[in-house]
């Protein structure tokens, strides 16, 4: 979109809420292509799909906890529901039977419309590594059910959960891939999951280390950058020199010693030693580049920890206390709305250009969606000084 629409759109604002401010972002046409295709509105009346849509991301805007926390916060304002796109009524009953019924490959088609533009709109050019492919970390984690009403989502004796495995696009801080799984899936089988890119990085952390799955990345062009196991045997067969004020205590080539790491992985590898000023501690990198400098291996390594903060964020919009659905179908449809959430909010600061992270203007929209500010006002001329402390803040809503 170019900034004459841009602009276009925003005098078009004059008055609505933010909200509605927002989805006007959304490809609409798109969305109602994908619900002819899976005919997700029919025999539907009143609250279509895309009405089911806009409540859940605005129940993930809000971070409310469940559907009847969402439905009471509303229930003062039944005017707005049109403003909104909420439709004429909202109940928790036609809520709850859209949640359980209706396919969440809708949602789940529409999140990835959206995870392309947003990687489109917020791809950076001047990463802080050289690197010609894209970086991404690849991580899971697991978020925990009431077994006695997820009866299907089985995980221990007396618990029950579920485990989201994604692929987090590093240079743009968007969620690439994601797959949802009985929490019993062990981590490393998700290696079967990816579509490797040649001359991409996959960072990934020990617990992912299967040395034929990680030759498989490697016979497709693609590197990796991980963690080496405490027990890994290693024959050197020489070393880099190393700058040791860098941190580097040591930049080895060699190869896998034990039998059967060595008959799934034959060729060279890379072990890099590092200590880690900020952490007080050493680090073992394994990974199958040869041209990176060391410290840019550990650079690597460290953007990983940015897909925790996407599984934190995830998490407090997953708060599945009540019944947003019991099903798996509502579950998925649940997350993949918190996907088309959060890349809703990407793409809105890359095209008004607010020069804040994803998490800030998250925690500052949170308050003030009821608002007939205009957006790019809220988000660009607003001096919040300390925006974490929105961060635990509930919508307030006047009426209460």
């Amino acid at each position: 979109m170019d900034t004459l629409h841009v602009n276009k759109q925003l005098s078009m604002n004059q008055g609505k809420y933010i909200f509605a401010q927002l989805t006007d972002f959304l490809p609409r046409r798109i969305f109602d292509r994908i619900v002819e295709k899976h005919k997700g509105n029919k025999h539907v009346r009143t609250f279509t799909c895309w009405n089911q849509m806009l409540c859940m991301v605005f129940g993930q805007l809000t971070s409310r906890d469940s559907m009847r926390d969402l439905l009471l916060s509303l229930e003062a304002h039944k005017s707005k529901y049109y403003h909104l796109g909420f439709g004429s009524t909202i109940s928790r009953r036609n809520f709850g039977n859209a949640n359980e019924k209706r396919s969440y490959k809708i949602f789940e088609e529409f999140a990835y419309v959206l995870i392309e533009e947003a990687r489109k709109s917020c791809y950076r050019s001047d990463f802080e590594i050289n690197v010609e492919g894209n970086v991404y970390a690849f991580d899971s984690s697991t978020i925990d059910l009431c077994l006695s009403v997820f009866w299907w989502a089985e995980f221990r004796k007396t618990k029950g959960g579920i485990k989201l495995h994604t692929l987090y696009d590093v240079k743009t801080s968007i969620p690439t891939f994601l797959y949802i799984s009985n929490a019993k899936m062990h981590d490393v089988n998700a290696l079967d999951l990816i579509s490797y890119e040649p001359g991409s990085f996959y960072v990934i952390d020990k617990a992912y280390i299967d040395f034929g799955r990680l030759y498989n990345l490697h016979k497709q062009r693609a590197f990796f950058v991980t963690r080496a196991k405490n027990n890994m045997r290693f024959k050197r067969m020489y070393s880099s020199s190393v700058d040791k004020s860098t941190g580097v205590k040591y930049d080895q080539i060699g190869k896998l010693e034990s039998y059967y790491p060595s008959r799934d992985y034959p060729e060279k590898l890379r072990r890099i030693k590092y200590y880690d000023c900020e952490t007080d501690k050493e680090l073992i990198f394994l990974t199958n580049n040869m041209e990176l400098e060391p410290t840019e291996v550990a650079y690597l390594y460290k953007k990983r920890w940015e897909v925790e903060l996407f599984f934190k964020w995830m998490k407090q919009h997953l708060k599945i206390k009540s019944c947003w659905g019991t099903t798996l179908n509502a579950v998925k449809i649940q997350m993949y709305c918190a996907i088309i959430a959060y890349c809703l909010v990407a793409i809105i600061g890359n095209r008004l250009k607010v020069d804040r992270s994803i998490y800030e203007i998250l925690q500052i929209l949170s308050i003030s969606l009821l608002d007939k500010t205009p957006v790019r006002e809220v988000l660009t001329k607003y001096d919040y000084k300390n925006v974490k402390e929105l961060n635990n803040k509930q919508l307030i809503i006047s009426g209460f």
